[in-house]
């Protein structure tokens, strides 16, 4: 028997920061060798940091990021660490042409001892792996201590007759460790746990699944990694959303079961070898959390929350940022986005900012006050009233006494948005802008207006979805920090007298399904309509949502929540006659 005690370091990178992320696996190999660990786990492309997109097109990154390995390596000396990173191997000398691979290294007593290349490749959603890396084409097994372990990344471990099924099948492994870079929506945390439990229970191995964590422009990653044992019982569980290293000893039998594969498998695979790492054994030690982890997972807007504040702080710190100034209206929108980002940033660096109008109402003039004293944020008010003035003075030769419109609403909030973008300029403060997916998706926004700014924090949570996570947050704060009056008002853009959403829109209870089986699921009209919804408000939502396809393309990045937001996961023409 022998027992190797395993370290996942769930860490939090940044694309193309080769040195800090480089000293971040330092610190927590050390951290790991302190343990007495025989093993520790970083999540996929850990050097290069993930996904780090069209950097792969340049050699001199590709290169550096290879040299950093080489410092990595020499830092797991009494250790095995397993490192993503990004490979490459020669085609062709005479013409210059290589393979780029999504790799994992195997480092052990100062050197690099092994290799795996990524063989399923996501060509999907938000994933464009193709366009950048060639498959594996082999499928190694590493002897480690005496323990057998197959080494696979990320999609790799999601298909039944996959790397992991060969690695245990031909050749002979106890283990299966998967190095992951999988991106958050809500959900995603249980479904993947679905899939490792069947896959231990199928390959009778243990499963070691690390996810990296943090925020990289739209995406997020959870963390929430899963150590299962062989019958699918789940020994420990990574942190939600934080940095954590999780720790475990497990049991094997060793080496003895392990056969030489001498020749390719019969079935249509990459071929199994077998690599030996270290013939050091295991350390021997009793085992400490063989046991079901305690840890109680989030329900499902803790979760979104969470990923939203973690979102809004990695896009704001990782781009160099300090503070953050919103539009505060008095609405739902604005008051919910004050919030994330005082729980993302802290309330000395976040700034609103009430920009009224002789159209805005007492009541949400009020409203955007208490919001900011509620979260303690600097606030400044700045009338419009005269700039709309002067526009219409401007503007009255040429427009010559034709009736006001849509027209002067969105200069109202053109207006705003310059002055917003003013203090950005003026202080250097990222403007978090508030539009939600309900409004994004059917235009119900303004180019250049409430669309200007830096982060979208709301950009793929729909608006009856803003409603249930500022309850939540009140909830949670045994407070109403978003007051009553806030929650109970009628959604309204307050462009003109009197005016409100619903003058334009379907009741948010009645859009957001429809968008949702629309943009989300891809259904067609005929079978929303099936679903009990009138054709007519059918066709009228799906034609704002396509035609509003220019104005998506022109708005900042916003975190990704559900399984498929705009952006990389929709990518429809903005020229398109098409129509349902």
């Amino acid at each position: 028997m022998l027992i190797l005690r395993i370290a996942m370091a769930q860490i939090n990178t940044t694309v193309g920061d080769l040195d800090g992320n480089a000293k971040k696996i330092i610190e927590n190999i050390e951290k790991a060798s302190e343990f007495r660990a025989d093993i520790v786990v970083f999540p996929e492309l850990a050097v290069t940091g993930y996904p780090p997109e069209d950097l792969l097109l340049k050699a001199d990154f590709i290169r550096e990021n290879k040299k950093y390995l080489n410092m990595i390596a020499k830092a797991a000396k009494d250790i095995t660490a397993i490192v993503g990173f990004a490979d490459k191997s020669v085609l062709n000398k005479g013409e210059g042409k290589y393979a780029v691979y999504n790799a994992a290294a195997i480092l052990s007593n100062g050197k690099m001892r092994g290799v795996y290349h990524k063989i399923y490749l996501p060509n999907y959603g938000v994933f464009d792996e193709k366009r950048y890396f060639q498959p594996g084409k082999e499928c190694p097994v590493f002897i480690i201590n005496g323990v057998a372990a197959g080494i696979n990344i990320c999609e790799d471990i999601w298909y039944y007759e996959g790397p992991a099924r060969w690695q245990v099948k031909s050749g002979g492994a106890e283990l299966i460790i998967n190095i992951s870079a999988s991106p958050y929506h809500a959900g995603k945390g249980e479904e993947r746990k679905r899939m490792l439990l069947k896959r231990a229970r199928e390959n009778n191995s243990y499963i070691v699944y690390n996810n990296l964590v943090g925020g990289q422009d739209e995406l997020v990653f959870d963390g929430n990694g899963f150590i299962f044992d062989k019958n699918g019982r789940l020994i420990a569980q990574g942190k939600q959303f934080e940095e954590d290293m999780i720790l475990a000893d497990l049991i094997f039998s060793g080496i003895s079961g392990v056969r030489s594969v001498t020749r390719p498998i019969k079935l249509k695979t990459p071929p199994v070898k077998i690599v030996k790492i270290s013939g050091k054994k295991g350390g021997g030690l009793k085992p400490f959390l063989f046991k079901v982890n305690k840890m109680k997972p989030m329900d499902k807007l803790e979760e979104i929350f969470s990923a939203l504040v973690l979102g809004t702080k990695d896009y704001v710190r990782k781009n160099g940022f300090s503070k953050a100034v919103i539009g505060l209206s008095g609405g739902i929108d604005s008051a919910l986005t004050a919030v994330i980002a005082v729980d993302a940033l802290g309330s000395d660096s976040v700034i609103g900012v009430s920009m009224p109008s002789p159209f805005s109402s007492t009541g949400s003039i009020v409203d955007a006050e208490v919001i900011s004293r509620n979260l303690n944020i600097q606030f400044l008010k700045i009338p419009i009233s005269s700039l709309m003035d002067a526009y219409d003075e401007v503007l009255k030769d040429v427009f010559d006494r034709l009736p006001r419109n849509t027209t002067e609403e969105n200069i109202q909030a053109r207006i705003r948005g310059n002055i917003l973008m003013a203090l950005s300029n003026k202080f250097g403060w990222l403007v978090l802008t508030t539009g939600n997916k309900s409004e994004i998706s059917t235009g119900y926004c303004t180019l250049y207006g409430d669309m200007a700014g830096g982060f979208a924090i709301l950009k793929d949570v729909p608006k009856t979805l803003v409603y249930e996570l500022a309850q939540y947050k009140n909830f949670k704060e045994g407070r109403d920090i978003i007051t009553r009056s806030i929650l109970e008002k009628e959604p309204s853009a307050e462009l003109k007298p009197n005016q409100k959403d619903i003058d334009t829109l379907p009741p948010y209870q009645v859009l957001d399904p429809i968008i949702h089986v629309y943009v989300e699921e891809d259904k067609e009209i005929d079978k929303i309509v099936k679903m009990g919804y009138e054709k007519g408000l059918v066709k009228m939502v799906a034609r704002m949502v396509d035609k509003n396809e220019y104005k998506r393309r022109q708005s900042p990045p916003g975190i990704k929540i559900t399984p498929k937001a705009f952006g990389k996961d929709r990518r429809l023409p903005i020229t398109n006659r098409y129509q349902n």
